[in-house]
């Protein structure tokens, strides 16, 4: 007797325990992947404003100047939340200070302002990575969960039988084995984007960083016009 062993007819023919723990399987497959699409993208468009506002940066504007561009907008991020932060630490503390000379006193509170803007940005950067953390590290327990189960109701479908023969179990371990399967179909991706990822995020963060030393030195050097301070 033939035995249909085709996926749509072992999924199907599947108990409700393995048909749950591979529909769950594939909702966090499609989450994972819609995951990975929106931070390719959002870590991409960081990447190239960072790179176009260290540009502009290093172009030679007058830094109160700049200052006074970025803060009129309402979508600031990555280097230019980092920058105007700073810089408007510095203005605050510099006429705060007692002693406005006093470069170290004044620019102190900018690189912590600094400091700040970066952790906030990371957190942005890393929004939805444990999920993918997630998914990639349980998906496969929960496959190998459904395999277990898949294969247990096999063997125990061959307890009122006198002679035991691999037909009858092969579409019960197959269908088993399928939630492995989607497990590590859901696991793979999500690993190596979240791998991938975290670098990508870890080196905007050390760019970041950077930055923030290069702003402070420039700050500790280069006074700020009193008109400028009272504007703000």
């Amino acid at each position: 007797m033939s035995v249909d062993l085709s996926l749509y007819r072992l999924v199907l023919d599947a108990s409700w325990l393995v048909q749950a723990v591979m529909l769950l399987l594939l909702l966090a497959s499609v989450f994972s992947w819609m995951i990975i699409l929106i931070k390719a993208r959002v870590l991409a468009e960081a990447r190239r404003a960072a790179e176009a506002f260290e540009d502009r940066f290093w172009s030679g504007v007058e830094l109160s100047h700049l200052y006074d561009t970025l803060r009129r907008r309402e979508d600031v991020s990555g280097l230019e939340h980092v920058f105007t932060m700073g810089f408007k630490a510095f203005l605050q503390h510099r006429r705060q200070a007692r002693d406005p000379a006093d470069r170290t006193q004044v620019t102190g509170g900018a690189e912590r302002a600094m400091r700040v803007a970066i952790a906030r940005e990371g957190e942005r950067l890393e929004g939805y990575l444990p999920v993918l953390a997630t998914i990639a590290s349980t998906s496969p327990y929960v496959g190998l969960f459904g395999t277990v189960w898949g294969i247990m109701n096999a063997f125990m479908g061959l307890s009122g039988e006198r002679q035991a023969t691999l037909a009858m179990v092969a579409p019960g371990i197959a269908e088993a084995l399928i939630a492995t399967a989607l497990g590590l179909f859901a696991a793979i991706p999500a690993v190596i984007a979240y791998n991938a990822f975290s670098a990508r995020v870890d080196r905007l963060l050390g760019r970041y960083d950077n930055f923030a030393d290069e702003l402070s030195g420039l700050l500790q050097r280069q006074p700020v016009p009193r008109e400028r301070e009272a504007a703000d």
